[in-house]
Formats: structure tokens, C-alpha cells, sequence
């Protein structure tokens, strides 16, 4: 049943961008897509208003892509369903005066084929590649990291030379990417190579009604041909999140907004649930919410940003990275050796997630900060006994993890965790 509706959406998606022409932004990579897509699209509505469309949710796939296009729902398992939005969806594709101009849509890679396939549907104009990593998420399903990359490059060499490939130029197999790219080319990163450009990035606080100091955001310099303006991103941490807003910058560019317009879009941007969501938790502590997935890059990141957060102590809550095959131990190290600079608690979840742990230890870790567990339940179990005020705890794994039982646990206002921590 899957082909079929497969084969269907492909044909009602088609004929809706055959129909309605619009301009479509593609974006894929193994780090930072969902934000970096709710970033242009930030961006480019305050631009085009309400004539921007993106995937909702994890709407990735090509089950997904094409839904997105059509803008109709699934049917799930019931085929009475399935019949009655594909009917929708052909209403759609004769008037809908509605139809945006512009759609922005999030690409995902969970096998061989999956870009090539998607790419071939949209026929993006702009293309964007957030991060791939040494050893990205997924990899598990495809030859190697290499192999990886490869399919994630379909998405550029899927873009005409009118359009524009738009790079990460701090990830060298991103970058890469460029020889394989017929349209122009765009760049952004922290290097002074890049064609959009971060720097001056620092923490920002504020003081709430105690007058106590706590995290508001962050700052940065957006600099292109010279030209430099301050950008401010409110409860937005991380250099994921300035990354994300630097692939946007260069989407505003590439349709001709001008920096001081980009700037003013980005305050409005706000990261998705789950990702490096600084959340109030119980005993007047913080959480940072990133929970949504893990790579060993994305948790490497994760954990520079709480080196960058002032607090009493550092709690990392780690649970497994999955869909990494071989380099599965290797990874969870990896993540081990960087806690042991950055964390004064350790908990672990998971069987993969002991490495972590291991590592840790191995790098000089006291062994008394470190526990290990099988299940989220006994790791909040467990982080709230040694909770204590001033703590900042970075919460973060795989989805099928469900890191956010640990989060939903500790926060100071559960009753909002519906809103706070979207799966």
C-alpha cells in the first residue's frame, strides 16, 4: 500500500508545481535542518508574508515532501482517508488561490536514493546543506560517512545554474559539495572564507523579577561583502542555532534582501521544540531541551553551548545515538571525551551510551560523577535526587530514546510540556 500512495503523491505533487510554479528551497544535511528551515522560513515570510510554505513537524520523507507540496494531510493506515485528502489535493491542484510562492522544504536521508528522489520532485531553484560531520546520523544504512554525503550532494546537483547552492563552509566535505554544483554558489560559517559571515558571537542575560542573571540569547555580527550588521536571537542558544540563521541570511541574499531586513526577520526566529530549548525546571535550575535527536556532532555542539552558559554545576543527561552502525562506539567516545571538559555530573541512558560514560572516565572524570542507567526512568530518578539550585542540565539522545520523559520530569511547570516538547 505504501508504493501506491508513494506513486500517487508523487504524480498530485508534481502536477501542483507544474500548475502553481513556485519557488522551492531545499534543504538537507545530518545537523540543523528543521532549524535551519524554520529559519528561512522566518526570513522569507517577512518578505513574501503569507505566501511561504514549509514542512510542519518531521514531514521530511517522500510520504511527507509531497504532502507538504500538496497541503493536505495523511490517511495513516486507513484508506478512506487516503481517498478523501487525495481528492482534496486535486481540488487543489485545479484552484487554489492560496497556493504559496515560495516552499521551503526540509529534505530528509534515512537509505540510498532517498535526496535523489526527493530532488527530482522539486526541482529545487535554492539548495542548502547544513552539516554533515565526520560520522553523521544515519550512516548506518548507507556504505560510509562518504556514501552518505554523496546522497545528501544529489540535492545540489539537482540545482540549474540560475540558482544557488548555498554551503556550510566550516564542514570541508559540505564545502566539497561545490565541485558538484552547476548553479551559484553561496557560503556560511565562522571562516573568514565565507561568503556569510558570524562573528562577535557572545551570550546574552537578563535579569528576571529576582534580579537574578539568566540566559536571554544570543548576539552576532552578520557581515556579507564588507557590509556588517548585529543580529539578536531571543532564547535561541548554540552555534546550531547561529549556523541556521547564517543558511538563512544567505536564502534572504539569494533573493535579494538586504542585510538590515534579514537582521530585523531573525529576531523573530525561534528554535523548534527540542532543540536547545532552555527551559525553568524545578529548584531554580535550567534545562536545555535537546531532546529531538542526537548525532555526534549535534551533541558536541550541544555541549559547547552549556560550556557557554554561566551556572553552579553542569549536568549532562546523554542518552544513546542511534543509526550509526560500525562507528557506533567511536562515536559515543567521542562524546565521552568532550563531556569530560564540560560536565561536572555525568548520567548516562542506554546500552551505547555507556561508552560515553567509559570514556569519560578514561579522560579523568571522577568516578563518583558519573552514573549510568538502562532507562530514562531511572535517570530522572536519579538527576533529581542530586538536583540542586543554580544546576544547568543539557538533556539529549536519539528520539526513540524519549529523552523528554527525563525533561517532562523536571521541569518547573509540567502542565506545559504539551507546548515545550514536540515529537
Amino acid at each position: 500500500m505504501r508504493n501506491i500512495i508513494k506513486a500517487i503523491l508523487y504524480i498530485l505533487s508534481k502536477a501542483a508545481l507544474i500548475r502553481y510554479q513556485p519557488m522551492v528551497i531545499g534543504i538537507t544535511g545530518s545537523v540543523g535542518k528543521t532549524s535551519t528551515k524554520d529559519a528561512i522560513f522566518t526570513i522569507l515570510s517577512a518578505q513574501y508574508h503569507k505566501k511561504v510554505r514549509k514542512n510542519q513537524l518531521n514531514l521530511n520523507t517522500e510520504i511527507g515532501v509531497p504532502l507538504t507540496i500538496l497541503g493536505v494531510s495523511g490517511g495513516g493506515r486507513n484508506l478512506f482517508k487516503w481517498f478523501i485528502n487525495f481528492s482534496k489535493a486535486l481540488v487543489k491542484i485545479i484552484w487554489d488561490p492560496f497556493y504559496p510562492e515560495i516552499l521551503v522544504l526540509e529534505l530528509g536521508a534515512d537509505k540510498p536514493g532517498d535526496i535523489k528522489y526527493l530532488a527530482n520532485l522539486i526541482k529545487p531553484h535554492i539548495g542548502v546543506i547544513t552539516a554533515v560531520g565526520e560520522i553523521p546520523v544515519h550512516v548506518e544504512f548507507f556504505a560510509g560517512p562518504k556514501n552518505l554525503a554523496r546522497e545528501k550532494a544529489r540535492l545540489i546537483e539537482a540545482i540549474p545554474p540560475i540558482g544557488f547552492s548555498i554551503l556550510n563552509c566550516d564542514d570541508d566535505t559540505v564545502l566539497d559539495m561545490r565541485e558538484r554544483s552547476l548553479a551559484h554558489v553561496l557560503t556560511f560559517g565562522f571562516g573568514e572564507g565565507a561568503t556569510v559571515r558570524a562573528t562577535a558571537v557572545e551570550m546574552r542575560y537578563t535579569a528576571d523579577v529576582n534580579g537574578k542573571q539568566v540566559p536571554d540569547g544570543i548576539n552576532f555580527k552578520l557581515e556579507h561583502t564588507g557590509k556588517i550588521v548585529p543580529v539578536r536571537l531571543h532564547n535561541v542558544f548554540g552555534k546550531s542555532a547561529v549556523y541556521s540563521a547564517l543558511a538563512a541570511a544567505a536564502c534572504g541574499i539569494a533573493l535579494k534582501m538586504n542585510l538590515v531586513e534579514i537582521a530585523e526577520a531573525l529576531g523573530a526566529f525561534e528554535s523548534p521544540p527540542g532543540r536547545l530549548k532552555l527551559i525553568e525546571g524545578e529548584k531554580n535550575t535550567f534545562i536545555l531541551d535537546d531532546t529531538y535527536n542526537a548525532s555526534p556532532t549535534a551533541t558536541v555542539m550541544a555541549l559547547e553551548t552549556v560550556e557557554a552558559i554561566s551556572a553552579s554545576r553542569r549536568i549532562a543527561v546523554l542518552g544513546d545515538m542511534l543509526e550509526l552502525g560500525k562507528y557506533s562506539e567511536a562515536a559515543h567516545r567521542s562524546v565521552g571525551e568532550k563531556v569530560q571538559h564540560t560536565a561536572d555530573i555525568l548520567i548516562t541512558v542506554g546500552d551505547r551510551a555507556r561508552f560515553i560514560a567509559n570514556e569519560a572516565l578514561s579522560r579523568g572524570m571522577e568516578e563518583n560523577k558519573i552514573f549510568s542507567y538502562s532507562t530514562t526512568e531511572e535517570a530522572a530518578g536519579k538527576l533529581e535526587e542530586i538536583l540542586k539550585e543554580g544546576d544547568l542540565v543539557l538533556v539529549k539522545g536519539s528520539r526513540a530514546m524519549q529523552m523528554e520523559k527525563i525533561v517532562k520530569e523536571i521541569m518547573a511547570y509540567p502542565e506545559k510540556a504539551e507546548r515545550l516538547l514536540v515529537h
